[in-house]
This record gives structure tokens, C-alpha cells and sequence, in this order.
């Protein structure tokens, strides 16, 4: 974004700028400190020692061992090898699987692809809120389930599922439960026992750390969980996932769990601030509102419908080099769909028409912002909502 005016990011939950801190944590692992973790030379060991220490920070954020945790690109590489691995390691319970009509791409994809391979799959509707029906959830469990897949805190609206309630459920027919929390970490807190979770999702890049970095946690205690090898080759990250470790990513990734852990109370109250006063500063705006549940709610993100102005246009507007507004970055949804033309499926699948998902945009809030450029945001907002607004009446 090279430009001389000023830049106010709010997508947050697209992705993170990296933390200086964990900039200068990976730093040495891209230059002097530059070996494989594999290799058995002292060189070697030092990295392998430092992956060893990112192992037990990212462990000790959600509540885990380290020896549960396997590092991954990302989240959605995690998916694949959680959705798969038990799909293929449970057939002898069962092959019905269970998951939300508002999950993230990474899941709806996968859980398609393996109802190709013989696999059933039920997809649950949502409340108008964005929260489950845990009555419905109940009803569709069946012996041959083997896994529930549910976000814990959703990428567009940040509405919080009740994960411990569904939990109890799914494992009241011996199913494992997955809960894709990519959004959650580092924002909240969460514990893998006191939630019972069996299979979680992290990204880096969503907690100040850098792209292309992530990690599947695995239970190894109390309900073992078995999955097959994704990637063959050499049997790094438990035999799972084989491949040279991203050392630098890695120690980046620990680094930020590291500091999410102390820091994370903090954050979250002068964010929820920011969030709480922008609201409900735009919800003066006429016909606005905000889609999903206000209570059961991550505290950096609010999803407002703006009826009357496209979110195309609106972001088109907040971001104009050619105008005397500072570049405002928002979005109308998940990043990872937004080539795709098709309304929100989040948003739909809440019950909204494509005229008011294609009118509703996601702000997202992160550690850095201030309430000065909130300020300029409330401002650039009304005045590029009533422009659209008037040339269409």
C-alpha cells in the first residue's frame, strides 16, 4: 500500500500485521540462524531446540501438551489433516459426520469432497443470531458419527458457539469434536480440556505472527485421537505431516502465543471500546443493524448491515486513493472467498436475502488500532454511506 495517505486497518480477521516482537523473535532464523531442525549437527539442534520452545508456547495458550501439537501451514492445511485423517481412521464406527452450513470454506470444501468418497455429511442450520440449535444438534448425532466440526468463533460475524455444551453432546455418542478456532486464539481464552475439545485450528497470521504458519492441536490424553499421515515423506510432526519445518515461522508462531497469553486481557478491553463505540456510532446511521448475536461475541468484530449500499462500493469508497478520506481497509466477508461473486453463505444461511448480505459489512479490530482512527472511520463511513445512498434515489 504505498501511498502518502493515511491507512486505517480493519480487517483484522482477514489477517494480522506482524507483531515487532515476534518480527525480532523469528528474525535470527531467517539470517545467521538458518539450519535444518532435523539436522543432527549443533547447528541443527539449535533450531530444533527452538521449535521444541514454540511447541510448548503454542501448547500452553489453548490449555495442551506439546507433543499435541503439530505445526502446520495454517489452518486450513490443519482442517484437511483433521477432517480426512478421522474420516479415514474411524470408518469401522461410522462415516456420518456432522457440521454447520456457516463453517469456513476449508471445512464445507472438505466435507464435500469426502461425501464423494462414500462419506455422509450433515450440514446444520443456524439460528437468525448465527448460533446452533444444540436441540438439533442432539437429534442428527447417531452411533456411525464420528465427527462434529464446529468454528468456535465465526470469521464474519464473530458469534461464539457454545462449545462446551456441544462437546458434551458428541461425545455422548463416542464421536470426536473439532472446533476450528482460528479466530478465537489469542483473542479469548480457550482451553482444550475444560471445553473438550478433541481436535482444534490455529493460523499465526491471525495473531500478529506471519503468513504461511500454523497449528493442529491433536488429544493425545483422555480420549486419544488417530489420524493418518497427510503428507508422506520422512515422518516429521508425528508422522503426519512430513516436510522441512518452517523453523522461522515456527518461533514466530510461539512468540505470539507467548504474547497473546499475557497480554490478551488487556487487548480485548481496549478493543471491545473501539468495537462497542464504532457500533454505536454507525448504528445511528438509518436502516443499519448488526447481523449475528451482540452477546455470544468475539469483542473484535461487529458485521452491520448498511441497507441501501452495496459492500463493494462501500469498500471501494473507504479505500479511494483519489478521495480526502485515509485508505480504510474493511471487508464484506471471509478473505478466503472473496473472488467468489456469490453473497455471503454465512450471512444467508442466518436467514438474510443476497440484496442485505451483499449490504452488510465486517469490521474487524486489532491490537493496534486507536479511537482516533476510529474517529476518521465513523466519519468516512457516513459520509461515503449517504453518497451511495443518494445516487440511487
Amino acid at each position: 500500500m504505498e501511498n502518502s495517505k493515511q491507512v486505517i486497518y480493519l480487517d483484522n480477521n482477514a489477517t494480522t500485521p506482524i507483531d515487532k516482537r515476534v518480527l525480532d523473535a523469528m528474525m535470527p532464523f531467517l539470517t545467521n540462524e538458518f539450519a535444518n531442525a532435523n539436522s543432527t549437527h549443533q547447528f541443527g539442534v539449535h533450531a530444533y531446540e527452538a521449535v521444541k520452545a514454540a511447541r510448548v508456547q503454542v501448547a500452553e495458550l489453548i490449555g495442551a501438551e506439546a507433543h499435541e501439537i503439530v505445526f502446520t501451514s495454517g489452518s486450513t492445511e490443519a482442517i484437511n489433516i483433521a477432517i480426512k485423517g478421522v474420516a479415514e481412521n474411524y470408518q469401522p464406527k461410522g462415516k456420518h459426520i456432522v457440521t454447520l452450513k456457516t463453517e469456513h470454506s476449508a471445512v464445507l470444501d472438505t466435507c464435500q469432497y469426502l461425501e464423494s468418497k462414500g462419506y455422509e455429511v450433515t450440514y446444520l442450520p443456524v439460528k437468525p443470531d448465527g448460533l446452533i440449535d444444540l436441540s438439533e444438534l442432539k437429534i442428527v448425532l447417531r452411533d456411525d458419527t464420528i465427527l462434529v466440526v464446529i468454528m468456535f468463533a465465526n470469521n464474519e460475524t464473530g458469534v461464539l458457539q457454545p462449545v462446551k455444551e456441544i462437546a458434551e453432546l458428541v461425545h455422548s455418542v463416542g464421536a470426536l469434536f473439532m472446533s476450528d478456532s482460528t479466530q478465537i486464539v489469542g483473542k479469548a481464552p480457550v482451553n482444550v480440556d475444560n471445553l473438550g475439545i478433541d481436535l482444534l485450528c490455529m493460523s499465526g497470521h491471525k495473531l500478529y505472527a506471519p503468513k504461511g504458519v500454523g497449528a493442529l492441536y491433536v488429544r493425545q490424553r483422555m480420549n486419544r485421537v488417530k489420524l493418518s499421515a497427510f503428507v508422506h515423506g520422512g515422518g516429521h510432526e508425528k508422522g503426519l505431516r512430513s516436510g522441512t519445518l518452517n523453523v522461522p515461522g515456527i518461533v514466530a508462531l510461539g512468540a505470539a502465543c507467548a504474547l497473546a497469553e499475557r497480554e490478551m486481557t488487556k487487548n480485548a478491553e481496549s478493543i471491545l471500546a473501539l468495537r462497542n463505540y464504532l457500533e454505536t456510532e454507525l448504528l445511528k446511521i438509518e436502516g443499519t443493524s448488526v447481523n449475528g448475536n451482540t452477546s455470544a461475541r468475539l469483542a473484535n468484530t461487529t458485521n452491520i448491515l448498511f441497507r441501501g449500499a452495496d459492500s463493494d462500493a462501500v469498500i471501494m469508497g473507504l479505500s479511494n486513493p483519489e478521495n480526502d478520506l485515509p485508505l480504510i481497509a474493511v471487508s464484506n466477508g471471509s478473505a478466503c472467498t472473496s473472488a467468489s461473486i456469490e453473497p455471503s453463505h454465512v450471512l444467508t444461511a442466518m436467514g438474510l436475502d443476497d440484496t442485505a448480505a451483499f449490504s452488510s459489512i465486517r469490521f474487524s479490530f486489532g491490537k493496534f488500532n486507536t479511537k482516533k482512527e476510529i474517529d476518521l472511520v465513523i466519519d468516512a463511513v457516513k459520509h461515503v454511506v449517504s453518497s451511495l445512498r443518494a445516487m440511487v434515489t
